[in-house]
């Protein structure tokens, strides 16, 4: 948490989109898939069936959480999952390796070294790649955390889609982990706003956030209400997100959740805008005890998207794992189609 054969999708709400073929030369005029996995370390996800799962999927961009490998072996595994040899060590930002343009950031500091890590792996070409929140950290506070990766990715038809994916703390009440954790959302927020301050700015800020945002997205909601990852305080950062420009109110967090400073950035939660008021679809189930076949889960894996591209979403699944036995992580892919 909040620390094989393919997977079969759970569908937050489908449209008449259909899947991409994953080849960039057929991109024009198909959708774009873009997924989401926190792969609990990306050795052990290959082991376990990640590759299946990534060969019969059509995914047109990948973003990586908690990747837990240097650059090297990132992009060893990848080769290996796709049936290639090992590219040579030392590859830069954005080279390609099995079809797949690689960008990722490993910690460098102490506390996340070996736990964190994230990346954006893409079918299309990296225009631009950046490794931190920019301004938005001040002081650098983040810097070597291995918690936020920009790509900017170049559509075929000229524009530019910025994937980011992103590694929240999880957090803990009372302690600085909690701290770090509501800091990292402020910049997050401050960040988010400046990405999407164009009108038709097309980006996704993707990944574990490690935040319930509502009662809809925790199957024991009660039971968590003083505890990280659903604190009135998180939820309201994800609030502000979500509400409109103009909206200066309680967002649709509502249901107690203290009301974030500012206003909001009218930025799209993609699931939940095609799901609808449904429970889940959860992301997370714990590895242990009976989580994953009750379904007693967490909805923490987002794609939240500008407003641009948000209105250019068709479809949103969760593809979690036929069995626990088939499960190649905590959590489950999050994969959206976007028709652009």
């Amino acid at each position: 948490m909040p620390d094989a054969a393919p997977a079969q999708p759970t569908a937050a709400r489908s449209a008449d989109a259909d899947p991409s073929t994953g080849d960039p030369s057929t991109f024009s005029g198909r959708p774009l898939v873009v997924a989401t996995a926190n792969v609990n370390g990306v050795r052990a996800a290959a082991r376990r069936g990640m590759g299946a799962w990534l060969a019969g999927r059509g995914v047109d961009v990948l973003c990586l959480q908690e990747v837990r490998a240097d650059d090297d072996t990132l992009r060893r595994v990848i080769a290996e999952m796709a049936g290639e040899d090992a590219p040579a060590k030392g590859a830069a930002q954005g080279d390609v390796v099995a079809g797949w343009h690689v960008a990722h950031v490993e910690p460098t500091d102490a506390g996340t070294k070996g736990r964190a890590g994230v990346a954006v792996v893409s079918r299309l070409p990296l225009a631009a790649v950046r490794e931190d929140l920019g301004d938005a950290d001040a002081g650098g506070r983040f810097a070597g955390a291995g918690r936020w990766l920009e790509a900017d990715v170049a559509l075929p038809d000229g524009r530019t889609l910025t994937a980011v994916s992103a590694y929240v703390h999880s957090g803990e009440v009372g302690t600085p982990q909690q701290d770090g954790k509501m800091a990292f959302l402020a910049a997050a927020t401050e960040r988010m706003a400046a990405l999407g301050a164009d009108d038709g700015a097309l980006a996704v800020v993707t990944g574990d956030l490690n935040v319930g945002h509502r009662e809809l997205d925790i199957k024991n909601w009660k039971g968590n209400r003083k505890k990280a990852g659903f604190l009135p305080e998180e939820r309201a950062a994800l609030d502000r997100w979500f509400r409109a420009p103009d909206d200066l109110g309680v967002g649709a967090g509502g249901e107690g959740a203290a009301d974030a400073d500012g206003p909001g950035l009218g930025w799209t939660d993609v699931a939940r805008a095609l799901a609808g008021e449904v429970d889940g679809p959860y992301s997370w189930w714990s590895w242990r005890g009976q989580a994953f076949d009750n379904d007693t889960g967490w909805r923490i894996d987002y794609q939240v998207a500008t407003p641009a591209l948000g209105a250019a979403a068709r479809r949103c699944e969760v593809d979690r794992a036929p069995s626990y036995a088939e499960r190649w992580s905590d959590h489950a892919p999050v994969v959206a189609t976007y028709a652009l």
